[in-house]
């Protein structure tokens, strides 16, 4: 593929340049959208980098793909025999839409989103404030209780597939419960809110769901477990482009650097929002706007400085 073509699919996508040295050129960035051109593409090398917002990689071709058209990603694939991420992911994970076997939310379920509310929802309302939530969030969320049954005395959080049907739910005791959480058993592989979720912009992840709600409308919950390679999230973020912000509780550092390792595997651009830096074990702690304070200064993570930072702490 010619420099000429290349340079023809970015102007389109990117408009304007002026040439510096040989093959460098310089754009407006599409990102932070500096009134000077900021964004510098090397050609020869196939990378990019914007001196203001750090917006950088190590593939011209993510700039195509997360702001061109259609027919631009198609020829630059074309000309250069890159490949489709979307055809990368589904052919390494599998489809996104694998099925998932009906749930259902227990008969006794009361929604707390419900302008009109029994005397027993008094009980988890008072709980669920003490955990620093608001009518906003309740509604939000679509949180409700069971007074009796197999849930009694617990606050149920539910998740939504892209269907709009209820593929998960957790359970979090409100009467002090020794078992504070009381799952439904063989969870499948879902994205908990995925029906919520915008992967065009950049995701919060964190490890349960007080600190989903803590974190901001586009974060999604790891339930405590550990990200999986074939997981249907990850596919998601890969297949696009997802920037990441992680925020996993402050003592979770082996489980911290798996995930740091995983996604630079797939040059997914990463920040690390850093709990050591504060008072609080988890992000549920928080208040959203101590959250928000450490989430701008949170990290780019790199496999250089990860590096780094594992001799130091060896």
């Amino acid at each position: 593929m010619s420099e000429n073509e290349k340079i023809n699919i970015l102007t389109n996508v990117l408009g304007t340049f002026y040439r510096e040295g040989h093959s460098q050129l310089l754009f407006y960035c599409p990102k932070c959208e500096h009134h000077k051109k900021k964004l510098s593409i090397n050609i020869d090398k196939n990378v990019f980098k914007c001196w203001v917002c750090d917006l950088s990689g190590r593939n011209i071709y993510r700039l195509v793909k997360r702001y061109g058209t259609y027919t631009d990603k198609k020829k630059w694939s074309r000309l250069t025999q890159q490949v489709e991420i979307e055809n990368f992911s589904e052919k390494l994970f599998g489809s996104s839409e694998n099925k998932i076997e009906s749930l259902f939310l227990p008969e006794e379920f009361v929604s707390l989103a419900n302008k009109s509310l029994p005397t027993t929802s008094v009980y988890p309302i008072n709980y669920l404030r003490s955990r620093g939530l608001t009518k906003k969030d309740i509604v939000r969320w679509k949180l409700g209780y069971c007074s009796f049954g197999n849930y009694e005395g617990r606050v149920l959080f539910p998740s939504f597939g892209l269907d709009g049907k209820i593929n998960y739910f957790v359970a979090r005791s409100y009467t002090g419960d020794w078992k504070r959480y009381c799952n439904p058993p063989n969870k499948s592989d879902i994205i908990f809110n995925h029906l919520y979720l915008d992967f065009l912009k950049p995701i919060t992840i964190v490890e349960g769901v007080f600190d989903a709600v803590k974190s901001g409308l586009n974060s999604v919950p790891l339930l405590g477990s550990t990200l999986m390679e074939n997981s249907v999230l990850l596919s998601e973020i890969v297949r696009n482009d997802t920037t990441i912000y992680l925020a996993l509780d402050s003592d979770a550092t082996k489980k911290t650097e798996k995930l740091i390792e995983l996604f630079l595997k797939y040059d997914i651009e990463l920040f690390l929002v850093d709990l050591q830096m504060t008072k609080y074990e988890d992000v549920g702690e928080m208040t959203k706007q101590e959250f928000e304070q450490l989430k701008l200064q949170s990290k780019k993570a790199t496999m250089d400085n990860h590096i780094a930072n594992k001799i130091m702490n060896i």
